[in-house]
């Protein structure tokens, strides 16, 4: 099996109309029944029985849309080959970049184009469409492109170049959304679109002590409706008011708007707060078995009908939850948010000491090879502290947060069950969480510095995820957080093309040396095989100061070990060949070009300050 045959996809599109002339999908009847299986989890039987037929027809509506080529390549499919080695994704808005293109989504194409071809293969455009608050995320109307960004023609000519991932908000839409006008409207078909009390006394206070809560806002929110005040449920945000999937139209009407997006051009869909999607009173409102057996469902319907399409399911929970949305490995996610690594790369540079990364490190296996881990390290909200709760201590999270604040991070909280507050996530850039603004160190330092802890998300067992202000080394941003009084807006500045196109002219500056020392480890990990999602991962304990990591193919023809120093201090190494997996006297250092040869069996190995070494043996 030839693992990079996937490295050059070739991209087919959608047809704008679909075509009845060809027959329709042929859904076997052991499809059919898992299919009628969910819904009866979800609905009962007779209810079951009654959407089948709506959702049948959805998909064949999806399915003739398909030229004759796409379907062909379907037919050879492999699950086992959708992720590898060259995926690499890099995170942004769609007017992020301010620039010269006719269109902000132009704009920022033509930005990628200049600065990243080559670096990765994916862009994740957050939400783009119309919206009403929360930079995107709550959305008004699901099926146009922001007229301010831009439209479906932009989307498509960065289909031309790159795989998308589109971002499904499917837990909330804006109370200004059309749907939620007509649930205020007294509209019958929307009555029970959305989680509505007559009184807010109908949620009990052990009720609503139980719900889990992103936020510190009240879950429900008063509208005024035609029929008199309702209390609707709103897990985020008074602006977002939260889909009842209790209600089957709400299900296929979100399974439809899924298939549209994919003829859009979404290759991955990230479902974005997929952990609350089902709320039940008396519960934590959060990963319920019908939240699990929605997803099912929804992977079902992409295997069925859009085969090589990944959901990505973003669940900023602790670990063990959220590693639950894989499911089997075959029946959920393709693909979860590696939402603990952020907190915990951060608390190796903070202490200087792996033992916490290496240990959680050690256990990170996907459940199967048509999975994969997201490795991120600081995202459009900021570096989440929910995934390591359960792993770190109390008193090491409390540190995390102490740190970031010396170092002008702002912080996100959450209410707990008992209705106190503790915090949920650090709002800052990863560069400024990392590197302090007035202590005197030299540049160098500080890039080395950022340089390593970026490398352990490339090394990894995953698919790296990149984020644009952190490709960029961007600084906080409290001039436009200052203005918003949003705390997330540290790290999302507008990203001005021109003063990055000056900046690189000057080869001493901070962003020419990093992009110069930062794109060769990423064309390094992309034409490496030993960095493949579905090779092998083995933690090696070296050195408390060293995160080792040794990497190999699935063919189990290569093999890596990397060195990643956490301190700004030296340090020698003794390896043993046994450590490296690898048995020669030679060695390369992927990233510099440097050889290491063993003396009596042993390769010594100095790592300079926060430095890197990838080791492959040579004959």
């Amino acid at each position: 099996m030839n693992m990079k045959e996937n490295l050059s996809r070739e991209r087919t599109f959608y047809e704008d109309y679909p075509d009845y002339t060809r027959p329709l999908l042929e859904i076997s009847p052991r499809t059919r029944e898992r299919l009628l299986g969910r819904l009866e989890f979800l609905y009962g039987l007779e209810a079951a029985e009654r959407w089948m037929p709506e959702l049948e027809r959805i998909l064949n509506v999806h399915h003739a849309h398909k030229p004759p080529e796409m379907l062909e390549k379907e037919e050879k499919y492999n699950p086992e080959h959708r992720f590898c080695q060259d995926h690499i994704l890099l995170i942004t808005y769609g007017d992020m970049v301010n620039g010269d293109g006719p269109t902000p989504l132009s704009t920022l194409h033509r930005f990628v184009d200049h600065y990243a071809r080559g670096a990765i293969n994916t862009l994740h455009l957050l939400p783009f469409f119309p919206y009403s608050s929360d930079r995107g995320f709550a959305v008004m109307d699901y099926r146009r492109v922001d007229k301010r960004l831009g439209s479906w023609k932009d989307i498509r000519n960065k289909k031309s170049h790159y795989d998308l991932m589109f971002d499904a908000v499917v837990n909330h839409c804006s109370s200004g959304s059309e749907m939620f006008l007509e649930f205020l409207n007294g509209n019958p078909a929307y009555r029970d679109f959305f989680i509505a009390y007559t009184d807010p006394n109908e949620l009990t206070d052990d009720q609503r002590r139980k719900i889990f809560r992103p936020r510190t806002s009240d879950i429900l929110t008063r509208f005024e409706t035609i029929d008199g005040p309702r209390y609707v449920w709103t897990t985020f945000s008074p602006d977002q008011v939260d889909l009842n999937f209790r209600n089957p139209a709400v299900l296929l009407q979100v399974l439809d708007g899924l298939l549209f997006y994919i003829r859009k051009g979404a290759d991955m869909l990230r479902l974005d707060a997929v952990t609350y999607i089902w709320a039940e009173p008396g519960t934590e409102s959060v990963h319920l078995p019908q939240t699990h057996e929605i997803v099912k469902l929804m992977r079902d319907v992409v295997d069925l009908v859009a085969s090589g399409v990944a959901l990505v399911t973003e669940t900023n929970v602790p670990h063990h939850q959220n590693i639950s949305y894989f499911g089997n490995g075959c029946d959920e996610a393709h693909m979860v948010y590696n939402f603990a690594l952020p907190p915990l790369v951060l608390h190796a540079f903070y202490t200087g000491n792996t033992e916490a990364l290496s240990l959680w490190a050690e256990e990170l296996y996907p459940p199967s090879n048509q999975t994969a881990f997201l490795n991120i390290l600081d995202t459009h909200d900021g570096i989440g502290l929910q995934g390591v709760r359960g792993f770190l201590p109390p008193k090491d999270i409390e540190f995390l947060v102490d740190r970031a604040r010396e170092k002008g991070a702002f912080v996100s909280y959450k209410t707990t069950e008992n209705r106190a507050e503790e915090p949920y996530e650090i709002n800052s850039t990863w560069w400024s969480a990392l590197n302090p603004e007035h202590e005197g160190e030299s540049l160098d330092l500080q890039i080395d510095r950022y340089l390593a802890s970026r490398a352990i998300a490339l090394v990894l067992r995953g698919v790296p995820g990149i984020y644009i202000h952190g490709a960029l080394g961007t600084t906080n941003d409290y001039e436009t957080a200052k203005v918003s009084g949003i705390n997330r807006d540290l790290n999302r500045g507008i990203i001005d093309a021109r003063e990055v196109e000056n900046e690189l002219k000057d080869p001493a500056s901070k962003l020419s040396i990093l992009f110069s020392r930062g794109r060769e480890q990423v064309r390094v990990r992309r034409r490496e095989s030993a960095f493949h999602p579905g090779g092998g991962q083995q933690v090696r304990h070296l050195c408390p100061h060293v995160f080792a990591l040794q990497r190999t193919s699935p063919e189990n023809d290569s093999c890596v070990l990397t060195l990643t120093g956490v301190t700004g201090q030296a340090v020698r190494l003794e390896i043993m060949p046994d450590k490296i997996g690898d048995s020669r006297d030679r060695y390369l250092d992927l990233l510099s070009g440097r050889t290491y040869s063993a003396n009596d069996g042993i390769l010594h190995v100095e790592l300079p300050p926060y430095g890197r070494i990838w080791l492959k043996g040579v004959c």
